[in-house]
Formats: C-alpha cells, sequence, structure tokens
C-alpha cells in the first residue's frame, strides 16, 4: 500500500503493548508496533467486512476469499516436488470421493456461509451485482495449487537460468485445468472436483516440460530448507565452517 501514500504523509509509529505482573514478574503477552499507514489499511478493511457481515455480498466474500487465499500460498511451503506430488495426489483422491461419492462437500459449500470460496455469478448480465445464481470455487482450490506452483517458481530461480519456465507453464496448465473444470460442469450440469483436472494438469504439464528439456532429475532432487529453522541455518553455517577449515588444511599441506 505504500506506493498508495503521498511522499509527504505524516506516518507515526505507534506500539501496542500489554504485559501481565509488576516487577520482576513483569511478562509480556502482546507487543505490537504499528503506524498511521497500518491505521488506514485497519479502517479500509473493517470497511470491507461490516460490508459482509451487513449484507453477505458476493464482492465481498470474493475479496476476503481472495485475501485468505493469497496468505495461505504465502505462509504454506512444500520443501521438494515429491511431497507436492503426494500431497496434490492425496487430495485428488479426497476431493473426488466428497463429490462425486456423497452430496457432503457440495451441501457444506452451498448452506455454509463464510468466505470459504470464490462465487461467479452466472446471472450476472441478467440482475447486476445483485445476482443469485453462483458457481462456486473452494479456496484449498486455489492454495492447494497454488503453493505447488509457488515451489516450482523458487525451483525456476534455483537453476539461476533467468527464466520461470516451469513457474509459467504450472500456471498455464491452472488456468487450462480450471477452463476444463467450468467446462465439464456445463455440459453435465453437475458439481465437479476442480482437483480432479488441476491436479494432472499442474503435474503433468511441468513434468513434460522437464522430461523435454532433460531436467527430470534435477527437478525431483531439488530440496528447499525453510531460511526461517535455525536449525537449518546453524547447518549451514557449520557446514560452510568445516568446508573453510578443509580448505585450509588442503592449503596448508
Amino acid at each position: 500500500m505504500n506506493k498508495f501514500f503521498p511522499a509527504n504523509f505524516p506516518n507515526r509509529q505507534y506500539q501496542l503493548l500489554f504485559t501481565q505482573g509488576s516487577g520482576e514478574n513483569k511478562e509480556e503477552i502482546i507487543n505490537y508496533e504499528f503506524d498511521t499507514k497500518d491505521l488506514v489499511c485497519l479502517g479500509l478493511s473493517s470497511v470491507v467486512g461490516v460490508w459482509y457481515l451487513l449484507r453477505k455480498h458476493w464482492i465481498a466474500n470474493n475479496l476476503f476469499g481472495l485475501a485468505f487465499s493469497l496468505n495461505g500460498v504465502e505462509l504454506l511451503h512444500l520443501n521438494n516436488v515429491s511431497t507436492g506430488c503426494i500431497l496434490l495426489g492425496g487430495l485428488f483422491i479426497y476431493d473426488v470421493f466428497w463429490v462425486f461419492g456423497t452430496n457432503v462437500m457440495v451441501t457444506v459449500a452451498r448452506s455454509f456461509e463464510a468466505p470459504i470460496k470464490l462465487v461467479f455469478p452466472q446471472d450476472l448480465l441478467e440482475k447486476g451485482l445483485e445476482a443469485d445464481n453462483f458457481a462456486m470455487l473452494g479456496l484449498g482450490d486455489i492454495v492447494i495449487p497454488g503453493i505447488f506452483i509457488a515451489l516450482l517458481l523458487r525451483f525456476d530461480i534455483s537453476l539461476k537460468k533467468n527464466t520461470h519456465t516451469y513457474f509459467y507453464t504450472s500456471f498455464a496448465a491452472y488456468i487450462f485445468g480450471l477452463g476444463l473444470t467450468i467446462f465439464i460442469m456445463h455440459i453435465f450440469k453437475h458439481a465437479q472436483p476442480a482437483l480432479l483436472y488441476l491436479v494432472p494438469a499442474c503435474i503433468g504439464f511441468p513434468v513434460l516440460v522437464a522430461l523435454a528439456k532433460g531436467e527430470v532429475t534435477e527437478m525431483f532432487s531439488y530440496e528447499e530448507s525453510n531460511p526461517k529453522d535455525p536449525a537449518a541455518a546453524t547447518e549451514s553455517k557449520e557446514g560452510t565452517e568445516a568446508s573453510t577449515s578443509k580448505g585450509l588444511e588442503k592449503k596448508e599441506k
């Protein structure tokens, strides 16, 4: 949001501090620092929140859904492609069973009033913003393939070739899979498990590209350590120090 604030915006710093006890037994419960820009953003977000609570409007629902999805993709990380394939494969079976095997998934999605899905008005041209006939896309169908696509973007960067081939391929595959889901849904007039089409597309397309480029081994051997993990950082530091020591020993010899 910084780009939308003028350069002369009076931005002040604030701190919210809650403690428990006194003296030497004082313990911090909340210590949160924020500024005027955060307060402005909070005010704007609160307007959307009140709008959703009062009207349950589909645009407000989608704003919350997109925000949750973006945070989900940012917070959840896969560390290698094999784990991603296992996760997507398991949820592929799960989604197919609960949509085709029972009516639980569809019933919950339609009856549960919460921003756990994106809704797309099918009668938008007839009723405008007051449309009430919706197609739905669960947030899991965005976040789960999204964290796999994000992993492939990090794999692209690790190759140091200044290209994002696997990211663009998987992103295009997601669009293709989603389009195929919508097409099949309109043909058969029945709810479809989106992961039935998204999983084969998001895994298959990048693997085919890796086969064509001869990088299948690199793709499945790529593993990312969590940079926020102190243990991983310590191991990396120790490994670097050990390598440096060995290099010095060889030089002395």
